[in-house]
């Protein structure tokens, strides 16, 4: 797409944004050329450095973000149109109206007006925000050419729940924060109302078989939610036998409980399943599956996959929670939503709430996203409904359009408030003292003001604080939830892409996306790697409670891996193995004057011919994602160090070692280049790969006279004996 200023838009915004290039700055490295979406910028070959055509720009300032001497400074309005509203139903009568709210964006002229805002960006900060990093720019430009059937297929390249997320999604945190008009402080495409509109104005594909990558396999999935669907599509479509065990009687985990009809409709948040049972796969609701069965599932399965979520509620540590009439948010949206389907809600509610003249009073506890769903149920079963959160209004995790519903709806919301005490009358909860809290940053915990008790009367009260994980499972799921870490230094496509250079857009509620972004990137390689014998785990099982994006994108990913691996169960170890020409292989290498990283090629020209795939790469380019495509691992280093001192694996080695994550199943080869003994460097670096559960099959150490000797007996090792663990190559002196 060419995009230019037409007349309505200089009319609309006045003359074109001024762009300056500070040639004293400029070092002619092209970033903002291959960067700018409207060709507004190019090179001055005379002088090289960039020159800019001010009638093309539109004042997006990607080129500002993205380049690295801050070179160019932009002044001037955003030349584009206004953001498309979206449409909400309003019901005049709340009491038992459980249909949708948002009506999303209604018809194709206005779709393609608001798919027209994008500017295809030649890297898209949109699709690094999308937590499943959807073709965005490519699903806006099928939508402009009004062909709804390819904007879909796009779509279903990385995600199977378009229809849902595009409903439930933050996406002012996610792509739309993302976009570079939102980086730029403006208004972002509107992302989600678009992949709504083409979720539900086209054909929704089937979870057909697309490959027999998986022919043969058979995968037991725990939990049947956002995580749950991922891994089971994943796995289905390469010909996977698949089973999924569900606690409850009904599929979808949080889909199905979690988030009610008015902002999820059952039908659409269970069309995921009536795809997948379609599709084959079997489906066991009813049956809970703790940690002590899983020997059992690995015993008759090739894989387990965990995504169980995270279904422990959190309990403010106050007197008075234990009465009755205190519940948590699971308890109240399963009972809330049974009762609207049968239209006893008032009846039903007085009685949890042991009332039954009076609408009864709901008081919530939370100001998030479930919190509000919570109270917006309890107004259409017929109760007033308060939440209080100790966080401050401008700082608290709500979506400002939930926010701005439920208040609409009669919900009473109290930020700056907490919980003190819970008081009853003959064991049922009647009172709730609370207090007022103070909060200057997002940063710092709300500071509870001494003495500012007041006192509600109460019938019901909903713990909606959160959730945490389930301890039974951190035997076998040891260090969950893991950290969404984002590392010192980023790598440098994510640098160079702009998303990191407006740490916090004002469309985003001042949230750092690009650090969001990339936390949740890390916990999505993550997922690739197994945590024990044939055993992966994603979603809230994995990271803890997070979203159902996240958790689809990370249930994808370990369906993906299993597929990769092809693990067997031990009943099948008898059946043909697969030869070695099909194993990844990763060379890891760190080199400092040049000998190691020679080695890493020697390798890798070796077995290149024999491996289904060889990737040679320096160690500071390797990390989780890298390591979850390799069947085999050889790692390399030189030896640092003094003879009359100690000697071992170089500092950036070590380094590396430390942080790495688990490897269960991994082979690793070692071998070190030595000028000086090299003593235990092999010894050193194979404890923490050890620990992590990595098996090391072979290790050799190079010196300076015995390169092809050794060389030969590494690669017999490896080629003859792959898998056999414990493997030592002598070292020859």
């Amino acid at each position: 797409m060419t995009f230019t200023l037409d007349s309505t838009m200089r009319d609309l915004h006045g003359a074109a944004p001024k762009v300056t290039i500070l040639v004293d700055r400029c070092a002619g490295c092209q970033e903002c050329v291959v960067r700018c979406p409207t060709a507004a910028l190019s090179m001055d070959t005379g002088n090289w450095v960039a020159k800019a055509d001010q009638s093309l720009c539109v004042g997006c300032r990607q080129c500002v973000r993205t380049c690295p001497f801050s070179a160019i400074e932009v002044e001037g309005a955003m030349m584009v149109g206004p953001r498309a509203e979206t449409s909400y139903r309003h019901p005049t009568n709340l009491l038992g109206d459980a249909g949708e709210i948002r009506e999303g964006i209604l018809t194709l002229e206005a779709a393609v007006a608001e798919a027209s805002r994008c500017l295809e960006c030649p890297d898209p900060t949109c699709v690094r925000g999308c937590p499943v990093h959807n073709d965005i720019p490519g699903f806006l430009h099928a939508l402009r050419e009004e062909d709804l059937d390819q904007a879909q297929q796009v779509l279903r390249r990385t995600s199977v729940l378009p229809d849902i997320c595009s409903r439930v999604c933050d996406q002012a945190v996610q792509c739309e924060g993302s976009c570079s008009w939102s980086l730029a402080g403006g208004q972002p495409v509107a992302i989600g109302a678009l992949e709504r509109f083409i979720a539900d104005n086209s054909e929704i594909p089937p979870a057909e078989r697309v490959s027999e990558a998986a022919e043969g396999l058979e995968v037991a999935v725990v939990g049947s939610g956002p995580a749950g669907i991922g891994a089971a599509w994943e796995l289905v479509q390469a010909g996977a036998k698949v089973t999924v065990y569900e606690k409850q009687d009904q599929p979808g985990g949080l889909l199905r409980w979690g988030i009610p009809d008015f902002t999820l409709p059952s039908e659409v948040a269970m069309r995921p399943w009536d795809q997948l049972m379609e599709a084959g796969v079997e489906l066991r609701c009813g049956e809970e599956v703790h940690p002590d069965r899983l020997s059992e599932l690995l015993e008759h399965n090739d894989a387990v996959v965990l995504a169980q979520g995270a279904g422990v509620p959190m309990r403010p540590p106050v007197p008075g929670t234990d009465l009755d009439g205190v519940m948590d948010a699971t308890q109240f949206l399963t009972r809330s939503y049974a009762a609207l389907e049968r239209h006893q809600g008032m009846d039903e509610l007085r009685v949890a709430a042991g009332s039954k003249v009076r609408p009864p009073k709901v008081l919530v506890l939370g100001g998030g996203n479930t919190a509000m769903d919570v109270a917006r149920s309890a107004r259409r079963l017929g109760a007033s409904a308060m939440c209080v959160d100790w966080m401050d209004r401008r700082f608290a995790p709500v979506r400002p359009d939930e926010l701005t519903e439920a208040e609409a709806e009669g919900v009473v919301v109290k930020f700056s408030t907490t919980l003190a005490a819970l008081e009853g009358e003959q064991g049922r909860v009647a009172y709730a003292k609370l207090s007022h809290t103070r909060q200057e940053s997002a940063k710092e915990k709300p500071e509870v003001i001494e003495g500012s008790i007041e006192t509600e009367p109460v019938d019901l009260v909903v713990m909606a604080m959160g959730y945490r994980n389930d301890p039974e499972f951190s035997p076998v799921l040891p260090g969950t939830p893991i950290r969404k870490e984002v590392k010192p230094l980023p790598d440098r496509q994510w640098t160079a892409s702009g998303l990191l250079a407006n740490p916090a857009p004002d469309f985003a509620r001042h949230m750092p996306v690009g650090k969001l972004a990339l936390g949740r990137d890390g916990a999505l390689s993550k997922a690739a790697l197994p945590f024990g014998d044939r055993c992966w785990a994603a979603g809230d099982a994995l990271v803890g409670p997070s979203t159902v994006v996240e958790a689809m994108a990370q249930g994808r990913r370990a369906g993906h891996a299993i597929i990769a691996r092809h693990p067997q169960r031990p009943a099948r170890t008898a059946e043909p193995q697969p030869p070695s020409s099909t194993r990844r292989v990763l060379i890891a290498y760190e080199s400092r004057s040049g000998n190691t990283k020679a080695v890493a090629g020697r390798l890798q020209e070796a077995l290149n011919p024999i491996s289904a795939e060889v990737t040679c790469l320096p160690l500071n380019r390797v990390g989780a994602a890298e390591l979850a495509e390799a069947d085999l691992l050889v790692l390399g280093t030189w030896v640092e160090g003094f003879v009359v001192a100690r000697v071992g694996p170089a500092k950036a080695t070590k380094a590396w070692l430390a942080q790495l994550p688990r490897m269960a199943g991994v082979e690793v080869a070692l071998f070190c280049t030595y000028g000086v003994d090299p003593k235990g460097t092999l010894a050193a670096m194979r404890k923490p790969l050890e620990a992590k559960g990595a098996r090391v099959v072979a290790e050799a150490a190079f010196g300076r006279r015995d390169v092809e000797i050794t060389l030969a007996e590494l690669l017999g090792r490896l080629v003859r004996q792959p898998g056999t663990g414990g493997v030592k190559v002598a070292r020859r002196s």
